[in-house]
């Protein structure tokens, strides 16, 4: 399954401020396995999982509207921007794309107090997860009104159930 990322406006079949509902219906082939808190300090943040046994895309919610996407490495799509994969990358590799597309003027990257990189002007946030093997990519995502700050875990709006686990490698590390 492939998902372009479309910069602060949405990602594959999910644009931000659909509702639950909506957001459940674009997802076929998946159901949604679980509801929980996604930040402690902000009770009206919803965090709903959506898979089919276990979790492929993270949706969060405030006000019931759509601000924020993260993918699971392995289970979930592969989000694409510009053409350049996103998904189950090599950190290091993915880390260049970044830096290449500031030297251009592309976009702005910026890197997070945990050193997560990411560009705040397209929403963009990037992470690890830990597979066999090593370090691999997924992506979070917000859409326009949530993007400023997006790359700082302290004062940007990505829930805190987002920043949990392994945090980015230094840079010239392969991650596996």
């Amino acid at each position: 399954m492939d998902w372009e990322l479309m910069p602060l406006e949405g990602v594959g079949p999910l644009w931000f401020g659909m509702r639950i509902a909506e957001v459940a219906g674009a997802l076929s082939g998946m159901t949604e396995l679980r509801r929980f808190q996604a930040a402690p300090s902000f009770p009206e943040t919803l965090g709903v999982e959506f898979g089919t046994t276990e979790p492929a895309v993270y949706a969060y919610f405030i006000s019931g509207r759509l601000f924020c996407v993260s993918v699971d490495a392995i289970r979930g799509p592969q989000v694409t921007l510009w053409g350049r994969e996103l998904t189950a990358c090599v950190p290091a590799d993915l880390e260049q794309f970044l830096s290449h597309a500031h030297r251009c003027g592309v976009f702005d990257v910026s890197y997070g107090p945990r050193g997560n990189p990411g560009a705040n002007g397209i929403g963009l946030v990037l992470r690890v997860q830990e597979v066999t093997g090593g370090l691999t990519t997924r992506p979070v995502m917000v859409g326009r009104a949530w993007a400023d700050r997006c790359t700082d875990d302290w004062e940007g709006a990505i829930p805190e159930s987002e920043w949990a686990g392994r945090q980015w490698p230094h840079p010239g590390e392969t991650g596996g």
